[in-house]
């Protein structure tokens, strides 16, 4: 920061001189009189596109030129000898009061450097944050039966962003928060995914959200898509709890201990992420809760060792005379295809879903087991057809080969980030010198079931088995390989063997 002259100085060079100021004007340039501003600076100027620090350095010249007034002032004031004590006190204070606000100013500026934002009201907190998912798929092999689930043609080699999303999240005083996440990937059809705010230490309630948020139901859903083990989710949850966001209010806390956790709501059933709204007279909406425990949690390895199990379940009221109808499950087989392979249709006559899950999973040290099962009963009007019920689950291992262990945050019962030992290419040793690493890797392997074949609906029943190699670069980025092998029966809509191969490359921010 700049070297400023000591306003007590001036006072004692004025008062030593024995002169006074008078009404000598506050030149800021030479024979151009004008009164002293303070710069102000302020991120809602949409004419001033220049960077914080460009301001900063015309603030501090500012305040130099004002040091040069002053030299400037006593140079005067020491040719004029017709004003008194007085003027000289309040002309020291308007200057004292205009340099003050002028540093004020400055440090506002520099305290917040390199963050280069400021906020439209007090006491916010932002944080920006992203993703970049790329993925490659390939069909190595596929039965030619299989070819009317993908529309006629056979399955297609691909690469794509599967996910690119920015957003913005934060408080609001003192118990409010906010979140917002955009999609942009496929790049034709941008939407929104998380869209919500809400209230901390709600007095029973815990913490209140409202908006475009997470169903409490599949813990695989619920993990963060950063931190899963596999590319894809497996069918039964992107089957029944489809793109899992939803219009809702929701209320969710934990004990003090972190050994349970709870999330209960009221949703809209209907996806309108992509649409914006929902629009009609029948709300289609649904009362969903999912209660957790970490029955174990290892303390003294840092979360090495841990154990969780949870149940959750659903009640709807979806609307079976229209379309989109809150009874229609549909997936892809676990890899990215033109269509969704398993795929109920519009359940027509439904009048009410049913749904109940189960998760249990296990960590010990570098080895982790998992799995989950849910089951969903949609009633039927008796004039129109027959109840129907769908099921599935899946089973995966995984084992890190560098160590490392699969994280459990306990306050909401999923999934956390994965801290490499070592990261890719660069590591700083106890020394502070840089060493190559080698990131970590993990070997996983998946078994999955969905069958949506019931009365009139076929759906489809399948398997695939899935094997999987993840690379993490850094705990903010990694390399994930899929191989699938599996099969699906929809009946005359098709059936078959199928064999995929799916690579990813991830970061987020």
């Amino acid at each position: 920061m700049l070297v400023r002259l000591s306003l007590t100085t001036l006072i004692a060079l004025f008062l030593s001189g024995g002169t006074a100021l008078g009404q000598t004007a506050f030149p800021t340039q030479a024979g151009s009189p004008q009164a002293v501003t303070p710069v102000r600076y302020s991120m809602q100027d949409k004419d001033d596109q220049q960077s914080a620090e460009e301001k900063l350095k015309r603030m501090e010249l500012r305040l130099r030129e004002l040091e040069n007034d002053v030299t400037r002032i006593i140079e005067s004031s020491n040719s004029n000898s017709s004003t008194n004590d007085q003027s000289l006190q309040a002309k020291i204070e308007s200057l004292e009061e205009t340099l003050g606000k002028q540093e004020e100013a400055i440090d506002k500026i520099d305290s917040t450097l390199p963050n280069l934002l400021f906020h439209s009201h007090k006491g916010p907190k932002l944080r920006f944050f992203g993703r970049i998912h790329l993925d490659y798929w390939s069909f190595p092999k596929v039965d030619n039966t299989i070819n009317p689930l993908e529309g006629g043609d056979d399955p297609q080699d691909r690469w794509a962003f599967r996910r690119l999303r920015i957003g913005v999240e934060g408080d609001l005083n003192d118990n409010m928060f906010y979140k917002y996440e955009g999609e942009f990937a496929p790049g034709n059809n941008p939407s929104y995914r998380d869209a919500l705010f809400g209230f901390k230490n709600v007095p029973y309630l815990n913490t209140v959200t409202f908006g475009n948020q997470k169903r409490p139901y599949s813990l695989d859903q619920l993990n963060n898509s950063n931190d899963n083990v596999f590319i894809e989710r497996p069918f039964v949850a992107q089957a029944f709890n489809r793109l899992n966001r939803r219009l809702g209010i929701s209320s969710s806390g934990h004990t003090e201990d972190l050994g349970w956790n709870w999330l209960f709501g009221y949703y809209n059933q209907i996806l309108t992420q992509e649409i914006g709204g929902f629009v009609g007279d029948k709300y289609q909406g649904e009362v969903a809760a999912r209660i957790a425990r970490t029955a174990w949690y290892d303390e003294s390895s840092g979360g090495r060792g841990w154990a969780h199990f949870a149940i959750a379940g659903s009640a709807g009221a979806p609307n079976g005379f229209s379309s989109p109808t809150g009874a229609r499950y549909r997936t892809r087989p676990e890899s990215q295809t033109a269509q969704t392979w398993f795929d109920t249709g519009d359940i027509s006559g439904a009048n009410e879903n049913l749904l109940v899950g189960l998760e249990a999973a296990i960590n010990v040290g570098q080895f982790n087991i998992t799995g989950e099962y849910m089951r969903i009963n949609v009633d039927r009007l008796d004039a129109i057809g027959e109840d129907v019920a769908f099921e599935g689950y899946y089973g995966q291992v995984s084992y890190f080969l560098t160590g490392e262990h699969r994280v459990w945050n306990r306050k909401v019962g999923k999934l956390g980030r994965v801290i490499p030992l070592e990261n890719f290419f660069t590591i700083r040793d106890c020394d502070c010198n840089v060493q190559n690493g080698w990131g970590a890797w993990e070997v996983a392997a998946r078994y999955s079931f969905l069958d949506m074949n019931d009365q009139d609906i076929f759906g489809g029943e399948g398997e695939s088995f899935t094997f999987g190699l993840n690379w993490y670069w850094n705990p903010y980025a990694r390399m994930q390989f899929n191989y699938i092998l599996g099969d699906i029966d929809r009946g005359a809509a098709g059936f078959g063997d199928y064999e995929v191969f799916g690579v990813r490359m991830m970061v987020d921010f």
